[in-house]
């Protein structure tokens, strides 16, 4: 059966004014399903990623690393809506929108009239998600947030890290990156209760609350148990083997999470009496012997490569610890469609991981290389906001837009 070829979010229209990380990977992911999205930039410099520290695509001058991870097939206008003549632009950008989506403090956009509570009359159709540290009410809704504060905040430092160590934060922007995934939720769970209820409405969506959902039952084991769940490295502290062990020329990591892949890791390691031994027979037991099970399956593991022994356990839940050139230069990364080259108009080709979503009828479009900035200010002007000419360059003339 042939494909339709129309991305699942055709036709949606999206003014974006985020920056950093949640919310332009939200609309990145939304761009990659196939809605138009038109992000709002300061004129003076654009999104902060853009100055970002790091490789950046070109040279110095060029285009940072940062910027490009998040910033696929968007249409960016370089446009400055403290001023009531960019205010007047974003209105008419409004006005033939589905979905608007910002991350600044709560309270700032109400001071140019672009909150939702300023614009749910006049576009009764419009979705707002607004992204913030803590809400969009309460007693900390003022404070600003990022990513390892929240990790701190909620939890998640203190149960990552060693088992005798301090808790660490993980190096990915793991709540930004789930507060985005979160985000392109939501926005699509509204799109479709508009279909029935012909209404938008405000998503409030919080890094605080995505972290403290993203517990899981590791929320939960307190909860209900009333104890904190402790530390344990590259370990886990109720289940073993379960963790990463040296090999000959590196490390794997085995996840034998239950009885039967236990026994299967035994006989593939070629000790299948393990499995009978008393000292391991049972998870309990494997967690109390832990140093003694991790050193005899090492004893056994060192005598090969990590890749010899990721083909001999590949029906158990192990693979190799990869460095990132080992990861991304690996063929399977390249076979599943995971890389791909953008030809960025400013500073030529790019190399970006593309999208993991995999429609059988409507394909996302990944193809779109991230914008420059304001690459796109006249064309969405003219054909979008009805600007002629003339007033284009009366913006332009008083620095309103870029």
């Amino acid at each position: 059966m042939s494909q339709s070829g129309r991305p699942p979010l055709s036709g949606i229209r999206v003014v974006d004014f985020s920056r950093v990380i949640a919310g332009p990977m939200c609309t990145q992911i939304l761009s990659d399903m196939g809605a138009e999205i038109i992000k709002i930039e300061n004129p003076d410099g654009g999104d902060d990623t853009r100055k970002g520290a790091g490789p950046r695509v070109g040279g110095e001058t060029g285009e940072s690393h940062f910027f490009m991870t998040f910033n696929r097939g968007k249409k960016s206008v370089a446009l400055d809506f403290t001023k009531p003549d960019g205010q007047a632009v974003v209105h008419k950008l409004l006005a033939s929108a589905d979905v608007m989506v910002e991350n600044f403090r709560p309270g700032v956009l109400k001071k140019y009239g672009l909150d939702y509570a300023s614009l749910r009359d006049k576009y009764p159709k419009l979705i707002a998600l607004s992204i913030s540290a803590y809400g969009q009410t309460g007693p900390l809704s003022d404070r600003p947030g990022y990513d390892p504060v929240l990790q701190a905040e909620s939890g998640m430092m203190s149960v990552n890290g060693e088992a005798g160590g301090e808790g660490l934060r993980h190096a990915i922007a793991i709540v930004d990156t789930m507060t985005a995934i979160h985000s392109v939720a939501a926005i699509n769970a509204a799109l479709y209760a508009r279909t029935s209820t012909g209404k938008g409405q405000q998503i409030d969506l919080a890094l605080y609350d995505t972290a403290l959902a993203s517990l899981g039952n590791m929320g939960s084991y307190y909860l209900i148990g009333g104890d904190q769940p402790k530390r344990a490295g590259n370990g886990h502290f109720a289940s073993a083997p379960n963790s990463s062990f040296d090999t000959s020329n590196g490390k794997i990591y085995m996840a034998v999470a239950n009885q039967k892949l236990f026994v299967d890791t035994c006989k593939a390691l070629g000790h299948s009496e393990w499995a009978t031994d008393p000292r391991f027979s049972t998870i309990a037991q494997r967690v109390a012997n832990k140093p003694l099970l991790t050193k005899m399956m090492e004893d056994i593991l060192k005598t090969d490569t990590k890749e010899n022994w990721t083909e001999k356990l590949r029906h158990l839940p192990a693979g190799p610890i990869r460095t990132m050139k080992e990861a991304l230069d690996h063929p399977e990364v390249k076979r599943r469609g995971m890389l791909k080259t953008y030809k960025h108009a400013r500073v030529g080709e790019v190399p970006i991981i593309g999208s993991n979503y995999h429609f059988s009828d409507t394909p996302v479009d990944d193809t779109r290389p991230p914008p420059s900035l304001g690459e796109h200010t006249d064309s969405v002007l003219r054909e979008i906001a009805g600007l002629g000419d003339a007033e284009v360059k009366a913006l332009r003339e008083k620095k309103v837009i870029g």
